[in-house]
C-alpha cells in the first residue's frame, strides 16, 4: 500500500508538472500571438527606434537600430551633434568612453554577452526553446492593482571574469492583455552588482501590425519612443568601429 502511495504521488507530481509548463507555454503564444503573431515576428530583418531617453535630470534624443543578423548601433545626439554611442557589426563590439568620448573596442567576454544577448531579436519569447531558453510558470502576483502572471525566462548565461552567470528576466503578463508590464533583473556585475532592476512597460501601440511598448521605464532611466520603423534600409559602414585620429 506504501509503495503504491509513493506511485500515485509520484504520478501526480509529474501531471502538475507538466500541466504548470504547458500553461507557461499557453500564455507565451497568446502574448506572440496578441502582438502580431509569429509569421510577422519571424519576417522583421530590422527594428530602429527613435526617442528620448530620461536620466540624472538629463534627456538625450537616441536611435536604435536592431537585425535579425545579430548587429546593433545606437546613436544619440548631444548638444545638438548626433553621433553614434555604441555600435555591433556581428563580429567587433564598440561604445564611446565617456570621459574621451573616443571609440574604444569592447573586450571579448562582453562582445560574447552582446552576441548572445541579440539573439532574442525580436523578442525573446519568439521561438524560445530554439534559442535555448527555458521559461516557468512561478505563479500569478497583483503589480499596482493589476493581477498577473509570473514567468521565469532563462536565457544563455552570461560571462562573468570568465565565468558562467545565469541569466535569468522574471516577466509579469497582464492576465488580460497577455502582454508584460514589468520586467525585473539581477545585475551581474560592476558596481550594480546584485542589485534588481525592475522595468516598467507601457503604451503599447501598433507599428505595421505589430505591437511594441513605446515607454519603458526603471529606477535609473526612462525611455519614451517618438517612432518604430520596421524593416529600414541600414548602412553597413555605420556599425564599423571608427579609426582612431
Amino acid at each position: 500500500m506504501k509503495n503504491l502511495k509513493t506511485l500515485f504521488f509520484a504520478f501526480t507530481l509529474l501531471f502538475s508538472v507538466a500541466n504548470y509548463a504547458q500553461t507557461a507555454d499557453e500564455i507565451i503564444s497568446t502574448y506572440i500571438e496578441n502582438i502580431g503573431g509569429k509569421e510577422k515576428l519571424e519576417q522583421l530583418k530590422g527594428v530602429q527606434m527613435i526617442g528620448n531617453m530620461k536620466m540624472q535630470g538629463m534627456e538625450i534624443p537616441f536611435e536604435m537600430l536592431s537585425t535579425k543578423d545579430g548587429k546593433q548601433l545606437v546613436s544619440i545626439e548631444l548638444q545638438g551633434n548626433k553621433m553614434v554611442w555604441s555600435a555591433f557589426d556581428g563580429e567587433v563590439s564598440w561604445q564611446r568612453n565617456q570621459m574621451t568620448m573616443d571609440a574604444e573596442k569592447s573586450d571579448n567576454e562582453a562582445t560574447q554577452n552582446l552576441k548572445n544577448e541579440l539573439e532574442q531579436f525580436p523578442d525573446p519569447f519568439l521561438n524560445y526553446k530554439e534559442k535555448g531558453y527555458t521559461v516557468e510558470l512561478i505563479g500569478k502576483e497583483t503589480i499596482d492593482g493589476t493581477e498577473t502572471f509570473k514567468i521565469k525566462l532563462t536565457k544563455k548565461p552570461v560571462l562573468v571574469n570568465g565565468e558562467l552567470v545565469p541569466n535569468i528576466t522574471h516577466y509579469y503578463f497582464d492576465t488580460e492583455n497577455f502582454v508584460p508590464i514589468v520586467t525585473e533583473s539581477q545585475v551581474n556585475q560592476g558596481p550594480m552588482k546584485g542589485q534588481t532592476v525592475k522595468s516598467t512597460l507601457s503604451d503599447y501601440q501598433e507599428v505595421g501590425g505589430i505591437y511594441f511598448p513605446f515607454s519603458i521605464g526603471s529606477q535609473f532611466q526612462t525611455m519614451e519612443f517618438k517612432e518604430i520603423k520596421l524593416n529600414p534600409e541600414v548602412d553597413a559602414a555605420s556599425f564599423a568601429l571608427p579609426a582612431k585620429k
